[in-house]
């Protein structure tokens, strides 16, 4: 008997997703794409299996603008084992060496001192970063160990939360491509006992942070009782991940010659910039750029509103 082909739904929104641990993104992503039964999905940059927490996933046209949160500056709260190194920088990695951990907590202070504000680092080898075509994964579980450019990122927060030799909880806040794995790693050189990360769990990407965020077992709980539909609840507005922008409303008139991809001239608009475009009746219709004549050009619209 043929098998009958599901009929997806147009579903538009963000789903900010607590990520359970040993789930990968995608894994995620396609998981909570198929309890909504949603046609387009793709989630906002990926976090590791071992890690947890804060997953933005969009949907529909709410993708249009997944790159922006891809952008984003991060917060992480991780517990690194101090005195232990691994092959891959966290706890699924093989043990590479073990170190007597004297290490007093004025130390650890003094050290993380050293990684705060713009810092150079260089992606670990167990990283999606390709190299000819091959993610750096790949070669590194084939035992290859290629030369990798050291990256500038930004930690804006970094401090102990709690300190039981051989385990430190920080609070971490960074720029986009900040590896944490590398941070630790990093750290316990600097202590001179070697670290790994043991957990990690992502407390912030972008505007989105953890109480936002939406269990696994919530979403599977409200499908059993509602189905697909009932799942729409859990969805944030497309424009989500932009409300920090700079917000214009058009005319009727405006919106309409703006949607078929003409620059327009709006009233006390900003000078300069990316900005969310409302049409008049406060739907969100797209994101727009001002141009060097002041007119705001749309750069990537709502398909239907």
């Amino acid at each position: 008997m043929a098998q009958v082909k599901r009929i997806r739904r147009a579903v538009n929104g963000i789903l900010v997703f607590d990520k359970p641990l040993g789930m990968s993104s995608n894994q995620a992503l396609q998981k909570v794409r198929w309890l909504l039964n949603a046609e387009k999905a793709g989630h906002t940059g990926s976090l590791d299996p071992l890690a947890t927490g804060v997953l933005p996933l969009c949907f529909g046209e709410a993708t249009k603008y997944s790159q922006y949160l891809l952008d984003a500056d991060k917060g992480y709260r991780t517990v690194a084992q101090l005195g232990v190194t691994t092959t891959t920088g966290d706890a699924e990695g093989d043990v590479l060496e073990r170190r007597e951990v004297t290490v007093g907590r004025s130390e650890l202070e003094q050290a993380l001192v050293g990684f705060r504000g713009d810092i150079k680092q260089i992606p670990p080898m167990y990283s999606a970063l390709k190299k000819d075509g091959q993610p750096l994964y790949k070669l590194a579980r084939a035992g290859e160990v290629v030369e990798r450019e050291a990256r500038s990122v930004t930690i804006s927060r970094l401090d102990v939360e709690a300190f039981e030799p051989p385990l430190a909880t920080l609070e971490v806040a960074c720029s986009k491509g900040t590896y944490i794995r590398t941070l630790v790693e990093d750290l316990g050189q600097v202590l001179g006992c070697g670290a790994h990360v043991a957990q990690l769990r992502r407390t912030q990407a972008g505007p989105f942070v953890l109480a936002q965020a939406v269990s696994l077992e919530t979403l599977e709980k409200a499908h059993a009782e509602g189905g697909s539909e009932a799942l729409d609840a859990f969805l944030l507005p497309a424009d989500a991940g932009l409300l920090h922008w700079p917000l214009v409303q058009l005319s009727e008139h405006s919106a309409y010659y703006w949607l078929h991809g003409q620059p327009v001239r709006v009233p006390e608009a900003p000078k300069f910039g990316m900005l969310r475009v409302q049409d008049h009746e406060g739907r969100f219709i797209g994101i727009g750029e001002v141009t060097d004549d002041g007119r705001i050009a749309p750069r990537r619209l709502i398909r239907s509103v």
